[in-house]
């Protein structure tokens, strides 16, 4: 016996509970399933948990700077880790749970519990029981990747997930990775109070972005008491006195840093091992479901959405492939993923938003650019908030005049690449913003001064 629905969302991440409400409100009858804890990567082990705590990290850090902005405090700034995590906890918890109440209270809709696998190409079953249905969603996530480094097995290592578990602050916090994840959590720890070690295999951090954004990102980190181990071409890993000890091939420096605690943050992998997918839906050497340009998998009646895609790990690309694959099936709209422009930001204090192409990327690809770059100690909002780290940049065609880019490593960066981003999805031209009159003192009112000196990329 089975149960028959018209619809089967595998995953409540954030693009499988939006689309599972939008399809039970246009009549369908359709099951969501979750294996573990509604809101996916985003709410359970990424943007609420460490966006809370990097809150709590940047106000022990305000607090020991309290003096440079005529603020008197008086004992020794410390942090108590359990109230960290416990007002982490409740951002987390709050969150499942309106998700769970919106879906419980969705007609239409039926939320379960328990380990998804295909029978068949429209046959799922989930813990003995069998579900049909003509449309099934994957939107299944992914994991942090741990490889099969030497002495890996040997020693108990931390990843994004498990170091929001801790109850004891790390006496030396040993990061394998000097990417997106490992810098946050390493300023994080740092400004608890943590020693901080950054290990990276390549010669600069964030290799994805500029060579000036990767150096600014080092010297700003450094400043905070961060160690950095770059060139570190051949990791092993053993117990230690201390905890662990992590082997590095560096072209200077010691061999071998030891440490409390290591954290690998190195990668991902997608969650599609253990789905029995052999019924026939192809997945790249990574494990990530191939998908067309519409999300649909090599099953025509299966769709994949989200990071399980490989086509964007943010939760923002995970809610536009809900968009995508709604406006196509629902509205006859012919959304698709290459109409996206690539943004992000890395949440270290100062923030870098990233939009389109990096310099190197407009260098490499032969057009004529134009580039502008302004310092932050130039603009006003930044020097009345003593953060005046960092620098902009941004890229425009020469031809059309249009933007191609931007980097904004400084104060409130995440928040003010929107005003380039905006734009770009309008196709304007840099002189719309170069004529615009934004509001004083912001850190925004500085992008009409840039893009109206800009200079030919040489």
């Amino acid at each position: 016996m089975s149960t028959s629905y018209d619809a089967i969302v595998i995953g409540a991440g954030q693009a499988g509970p939006s689309l599972t409400v939008r399809l039970a409100k246009a009549g369908m009858r359709v099951a969501l399933i979750e294996r573990k804890y509604l809101g996916g990567t985003c709410v359970n082990t990424g943007c609420k948990p460490t966006k809370t705590m990097v809150a709590s990290a940047y106000a022990a850090r305000m607090a020991q700077r309290a003096a440079e902005y005529g603020v008197v405090i008086g004992s020794q700034v410390g942090v108590d880790l359990a109230r960290v995590m416990a007002r982490k906890d409740k951002v987390v918890l709050d969150s499942r749970q309106s998700l769970r109440s919106w879906l419980r209270g969705t007609a239409g809709v039926t939320l379960m519990e328990g380990h998804a696998r295909f029978r068949s190409a429209s046959e799922v079953e989930v813990d003995g029981e069998v579900l049909t249905a003509d449309k099934i969603f994957l939107n299944v996530g992914g994991r942090a990747l741990v490889p099969d480094l030497p002495g890996i097995r040997d020693i108990s290592c931390l990843t994004n997930s498990s170091i929001l578990e801790l109850d004891t602050l790390p006496e030396h916090l040993v990061v394998v990775g000097g990417s997106y994840i490992g810098l946050e959590f390493g300023q994080m720890f740092r400004r608890f109070g943590s020693r901080v070690t950054i290990i990276e295999k390549g010669s600069r951090l964030v290799h994805r972005e500029d060579e000036d954004v990767s150096q600014a990102i080092l010297d700003i980190l450094s400043r905070e008491g961060i160690g950095f181990r770059l060139n570190a071409e051949c990791l092993s890993f053993k117990p230690h006195g201390r905890g662990v000890a992590v082997a590095v091939d560096c072209k200077q420096g010691e061999p071998e840093v030891a440490g409390s605690h290591v954290l690998l943050a190195i990668g991902r992998r997608p969650n599609t091992d253990d789905l029995g997918l052999d019924a026939g839906v192809a997945l790249d050497e990574s494990g990530f479901v191939q998908v067309d340009d519409q999300l649909r998998t090599s099953v025509p009646n299966i769709w994949a959405l989200g990071e399980c895609n490989g086509r964007g790990a943010f939760t923002h690309t995970a809610y536009n492939d809900y968009e995508i694959v709604a406006a196509n099936i629902l509205d006859n709209d012919p959304r698709r993923v290459t109409d996206r422009f690539p943004c992000y930001a890395l949440f270290t204090d100062p923030p870098l938003g990233r939009v389109g192409m990096t310099e190197t990327e407009a260098r490499e690809s032969g057009g004529r650019c134009l580039i502008g770059r302004m310092e932050m100690a130039r603009v006003g909002r930044a020097v009345e908030r003593g953060e005046t780290d960092g620098f902009m940049k941004v890229i425009v065609d020469a031809d059309s005049r249009q933007f191609l880019g931007a980097s904004i490593l400084g104060a409130s960066g995440d928040e003010v690449v929107h005003g380039i981003l905006d734009l770009m999805y309008a196709r304007a031209s840099v002189d719309t913003l170069v004529r615009s009159v934004p509001i004083h003192p912001t850190v925004s009112e500085l992008l009409p001064t840039l893009c109206g000196n800009l200079q030919p990329l040489k």
